[in-house]
C-alpha cells in the first residue's frame, strides 16, 4: 500500500507491548527434545496462580486463542452462538467451524437465552468492560438450559482485574481466555491459557494432546509468570505511555473512543485520509471496514517512534 514510505515501519496495528519480556538463555535441549509433561504442569499451575485460576487442573494450554475458542465451542452441540459486538472477527469464524449459527448483538440480553455465549472483555478495539456481575449473571441464566460462556480476556493484564471471571469458572459454566503474548509483548510465542471448570478443562486438554505448545514456549512462558516484579512494573508503563498516547491523539483532534492500556480507538470523518497519510510516513494503524471514522493506534516502543508518530500527526 505505500511503496514509498520510509523504513522502518512502525506497527501501530494491533495491540501488543512494544517493550517485549527479555526472553530467557534457552538450553538446547528445549529444540532436540520433546517437552517433559512435568513443565506443562508447572506452567499451568504458575497460569493458575499468575491469572486467579482456581487450581492447575482448571488451565489449559495452548497455542493461541483461536484454536482454544473453537475447541470451547465444539464441547456443544451446534446450536446459536450469540456474540458481543463488535469486536474481534476471529471469535465468530471459530463459532462457526464449530457448527454454530452465529450473531452478533450491542446488548447483554440475548447472550443469556444461547447456547454459546462469547464477550471479548476488554473489548478489541473499543476496551469496552462488561462486569463481573453481569457476566456471572449471563451464566447463571445459561445453567438452565446447558449453555456456555466463553470470556476473551486477552487485554485483562492491561485492564481492571477485578472485573476478571478467572477465580469464577469452577463454579459457573464459563471457559476465560487469558493471551500471554499481547501483555508480554511476545505474540510470536503463541502461548495462550484457557481457564475452565476442571471437567471442561480436561476435554479441552485431552483434545490437544501432551504436547500443545513448543518447549521454548514453556520456558519463557514460566519465567516470564513468575516475575512479579517485571509484571507489576510494566502494567505501571504501560498505563503511563497509554496517557501519553491519549494526549497525543488529543492534541491531534481526534477524538478517543475507548481503549485499554495496550491502545486507542479514535474518531475521526478524515480517518481514511489519516490512515493514507500515516501510511506514507511509514506508520501503520489500524482501520475498520464497518466503521470508516475509526482507527486504532497501539502503542510506540523507541522514543524515535514517538517522535515519527507526533511529527507525522502535527503534519
Amino acid at each position: 500500500m505505500f511503496p514509498g514510505a520510509p523504513e522502518p515501519f512502525i506497527d501501530l496495528s494491533t495491540g501488543i507491548n512494544p517493550h517485549p519480556y527479555p526472553i530467557p538463555p534457552l538450553a538446547p535441549e528445549i529444540f532436540t527434545h520433546l517437552p517433559e509433561p512435568a513443565d506443562l504442569d508447572r506452567l499451568a499451575g504458575l497460569a493458575a496462580s499468575a491469572y486467579g485460576a482456581p487450581s492447575a487442573e482448571s488451565v489449559v494450554t495452548a497455542s493461541g486463542s483461536q484454536i482454544l475458542v473453537t475447541l470451547a465451542a465444539g464441547l456443544l452441540l451446534p446450536g446459536r452462538a450469540v456474540i458481543l459486538g463488535p469486536t474481534y472477527a476471529e471469535h465468530a469464524r471459530a463459532a462457526s467451524l464449530a457448527g454454530h449459527e452465529v450473531y452478533t448483538v450491542s446488548e447483554l440480553e440475548p447472550l443469556g437465552e444461547s447456547d454459546l455465549a462469547i464477550v471479548v472483555n476488554p473489548n478489541n478495539p473499543d476496551g469496552r468492560i462488561v462486569s463481573r456481575e453481569d457476566l456471572l449473571a449471563i451464566a447463571e441464566r445459561q445453567s438452565a438450559h446447558g449453555g456456555l460462556l466463553i470470556v476473551d480476556e486477552a487485554f485483562m493484564d492491561a485492564g481492571p482485574r477485578d472485573e476478571s471471571l478467572s477465580a469464577h469458572v469452577e463454579a459457573a459454566n464459563v471457559v476465560v481466555l487469558r493471551s500471554f503474548g499481547k501483555f508480554f509483548g511476545l505474540a510470536g510465542l503463541r502461548l495462550s491459557f484457557a481457564l475452565a471448570p476442571r471437567t471442561l478443562a480436561a476435554h479441552l486438554n485431552a483434545a490437544l494432546g501432551p504436547w500443545p505448545v513448543s518447549g521454548a514456549a514453556l520456558t519463557i512462558g514460566a519465567a516470564a509468570l513468575s516475575d512479579r516484579n517485571w509484571v507489576e512494573a510494566t502494567r505501571a508503563s504501560l498505563a503511563k505511555a497509554a496517557g501519553r498516547l491519549g494526549l497525543l491523539l488529543e492534541g491531534a483532534g481526534l477524538v478517543k473512543i475507548g481503549g485499554t492500556d495496550l491502545f486507542w480507538l479514535v474518531r475521526t470523518p478524515e480517518a481514511p485520509e489519516l490512515f493514507d497519510r500515516l501510511g506514507r510516513a511509514g506508520i501503520f494503524v489500524r482501520r475498520f471496514a464497518e466503521e470508516p471514522s475509526w482507527l486504532r493506534f497501539g502503542l510506540p516502543g523507541a522514543e524515535a517512534d514517538w517522535q515519527r508518530l507526533e511529527d507525522a500527526l502535527r503534519r
